[in-house]
């Protein structure tokens, strides 16, 4: 009978997921559904996609006197939904996105309850995300215990770092105990890695910088499609300025709001990673879309300070590299936002950098070059795909392989 595989992305108020069919050991994995469900702890709606993009569900859960749905409640809604158009296809396991391995969880790894709690010890690092992948988790494991659970950490990708690109210049015990820059987004680093040389020919294994722009946002430093340096480094706070968070900051800024200005330690954590960025400059959101519709200054001084920082970093890592061949837009800013695509290419001509203004103006889908002949960096755009890379890895712990290896058989 044929199997199929659920990929998991949870957040605090929704559930990304995609369903994949495993024809058998070895088999390739084609996506068969993918959705989401929204407003979980309030009033949820579920929305599903076929493989064509199709709609094939969009409706209300929940609709009655208490149609609060919290997430045990929102896993029974997506597997009764998929009961219902399983097709004769059985539920194999679950891949989820977790952000933090810390230095214990180089590869994916079957959840245990041990595994479990070792992860838990890692919400401090990421508390925007960390205790809502687990949570899922646990939710699931509520519903069907029996089902196997496949964790998948975004800094894992990262572990190829040299020594230098990862330890803070902080006293030897500080660094042993695991203060030292992880790295995030490893997940949709390493799918773009994989696909490197499918567009890029031999400069894929050359000097490489991915820029994945979201509401979260970092870059990658890539030498033979591995990861060398990033923006982002002990928690998901650091590097370029996002959506909502501050990104690098001196730290004895925290200083003075905990001590000139009396703040508590909740109240800088939640200043730093939900009032901060694209929102706290702008006033306004910390969506890009609405902040390039704004014509308030506040919004233009947003975006000046978001290209600013994305070209002062570029350039950072493309000292770390020892130049420039390549720079890769991903994630929903990068590979949406024509102007801002523009602004950082223009910022980065110094490199080398020439932009097809025309290229980059198309309305196209899928992976495109950007960049002119004559362009001494080969720019393109390139969408991300997080779930595919869970699911690949999935199918291999669940198969006694370990990692799924990207370099050895692609995407």
């Amino acid at each position: 009978m044929t199997q199929a595989l659920l990929v998991i992305n949870s957040g605090s108020s929704s559930v990304k997921f995609a369903a994949y069919d495993v024809a058998g050991p070895g088999s390739a994995l084609a996506r068969i559904a993918n959705g989401r469900i929204e407003g979980i702890g309030g009033q949820a709606r579920l929305r599903v996609w076929g493989q064509g993009g199709e709609p094939l569900e969009d409706r209300r859960i929940r609709v009655s006197a208490d149609p609060v749905l919290g997430p045990e409640e929102a896993f029974e809604e997506l597997f009764d939904w998929l009961d219902r158009h399983a097709a004769g296809r059985t539920l194999g396991a679950v891949g989820h996105r977790v952000v933090h391995g810390g230095e214990r969880f180089a590869q994916p790894a079957r959840v245990t309850p041990a595994i479990l709690a070792q992860l838990d010890a890692f919400t401090p690092l990421a508390p925007l995300h960390q205790p809502h992948n687990l949570s899922a988790i646990r939710a699931i494991a509520g519903l069907l215990p029996d089902l196997p659970q496949v964790a998948c950490f975004d800094t894992e990708f990262h572990a190829t770092q040299p020594w230098v690109a990862r330890a803070c210049a902080l006293p030897r015990p500080i660094t042993e105990a695991g203060v030292k820059r992880y790295g995030f987004h490893g997940l949709s680093y390493e799918y773009i890695a994989s696909v490197l040389p499918d567009y890029l020919g031999a400069v894929a294994d050359g000097k490489v910088v991915v820029a994945h722009l979201g509401n979260g946002a970092s870059l990658c430093a890539m030498q033979d499609r591995r990861s060398m340096a990033s923006t982002m480094g002990f928690t998901a706070l650091d590097g370029l300025m996002m959506g909502t968070r501050c990104g690098s900051l001196d730290p004895g800024v925290v200083l003075h709001l905990m001590g000139a200005m009396g703040m508590s330690l909740q109240a800088v954590e939640k200043l730093l990673y939900e009032q901060s960025g694209l929102l706290g400059v702008s006033g306004i959101s910390g969506d890009m879309r609405t902040v390039e519709a704004s014509e308030a200054p506040e919004a233009r001084q947003a975006i000046d300070l978001y290209v600013y920082r994305v070209n002062q970093q570029l350039g950072s890592l493309a000292a770390s590299l020892g130049g420039l061949e390549a720079l890769v837009f991903t994630a929903g800013i990068g590979e949406n936002s024509a102007s801002l695509r523009r602004r950082v290419c223009e910022g980065a001509a110094w490199l080398g950098v020439a932009l097809d203004e025309e290229a980059n103006e198309a309305q196209a889908s899928g992976a495109r070059c950007i960049s002119t002949a004559g362009s001494r960096v080969a720019v393109w755009v390139i969408p991300t795909n997080e779930e595919l890379m869970i699911a690949q890895h999935t199918q291999a712990v669940l198969q006694g392989q370990g990692a799924h290896d990207w370099r050895s058989g692609g995407a």
